[in-house]
């Protein structure tokens, strides 16, 4: 695939992994994403794919959480490569902005420039975060696009076990949502957001209070019963035109993504998140989409890890 690339702290590496042939039936991911022109038998279903690492953790640092998901983008490449390639796109590695210093607002600044210029280009774009505060670096993108800025209805689907709707002096992991509101406002548009696996004890009453006040729809995780999760996310897709769609791993039980910042004692079902992933794919409004919070110094076996590459598999089908 030809891809004029953005600019980027780290270029991308070759991407390694289980070696079976050469020919498109024992194609995996890193044979696919290290071929110049993408696999031979892709490319005609869909846009090609972008992937851009954010090693970030100082929003997590700030939001006084386990920090360690600066390291996320290489792990998630490193569970992406191995997988059997199913995708009809071509799929490239773009590289990784990476925050350094502390400095979370130039990092999240840069995403966001390579994002909109990648999209403007055709791209399905993929972040690999990253702490919880890739969101706003995501939006950044998202919201300087030009289906955006030609006035296309944006709505913003979060899978969390969190609001972050934090109203702090200082943004971080917990903030995004907030920052994406007022920004919204300021542009003079409406702001879509709706939530899937919400923790009751572990958002206060003030974060609730705010997301009513904001008019953000949310599901709570014991209410994430099959159906009612697939005519929630029907009804919010029906109201949108184009969708970012950002997952927070830490929606999953601890069990399935122990690698986390804030592990889930309850949490959503991986094959609830993976049905989420499959609706939003089939629903053609899917403009960008990230991955965050994977910490894989408190990962077990890569367990985290692969359960988000399988997503991330699914959304790009």
């Amino acid at each position: 695939m030809s891809l004029q690339l953005p600019a980027v702290d780290v270029p991308p590496q070759p991407w390694t992994g289980r070696y079976d042939g050469d020919g498109p039936g024992h194609c995996r991911w890193w044979q696919a994403v290290n071929a110049p022109d993408g696999p031979q038998d892709a490319g005609a279903g869909g846009r090609p794919a972008a992937l851009l690492g954010f090693a970030s953790d100082e929003g997590v640092r700030r939001n006084k959480g386990r920090t360690g998901a600066s390291a996320a983008p290489a792990a998630l490449r490193k569970a992406l490569g191995p997988l059997a390639f199913h995708l009809d796109r071509a799929v490239a590695d773009v590289g990784d902005v990476v925050v350094s210093g502390g400095d979370l607002e130039a990092g999240q600044e840069r995403l966001g420039q390579a994002l909109a210029a990648l999209l403007d280009a055709g791209h399905q774009t993929v972040v690999l975060g990253g702490g919880h505060e890739t969101a706003y670096a995501s939006y950044l993108g998202v919201s300087a696009s030009s289906a955006v800025q030609r006035g296309q209805r944006l709505g913003v689907l979060n899978l969390d076990a969190h609001f972050d709707l934090r109203d702090e002096p200082v943004p971080s992991s917990g903030t995004p949502f907030l920052q994406m509101a007022r920004a919204e406002s300021d542009a003079g548009r409406d702001f879509r957001y709706a939530v899937v696996g919400i923790s009751e004890p572990n958002n206060t009453q003030v974060l609730f209070d705010t997301a009513d006040k904001l008019g953000v729809r949310y599901l709570l995780d014991e209410d994430c019963e099959a159906d009612r999760v697939r005519d929630f996310v029907t009804a919010f897709l029906a109201e949108i035109d184009v969708l970012y769609l950002t997952i927070d791993l830490d929606v999953l039980p601890a069990a399935v993504a122990p690698g986390v910042s804030a592990p889930a004692a309850y949490g959503v079902p991986l094959p609830i998140i993976s049905a989420v992933c499959r609706q939003v794919a089939r629903s053609s409004k899917l403009l960008h989409l990230d991955v965050a919070e994977l910490n894989p110094a408190f990962d077990i076996d890569g367990r985290t890890a692969r359960a988000a590459a399988r997503l991330v598999d699914t959304l790009l089908r």
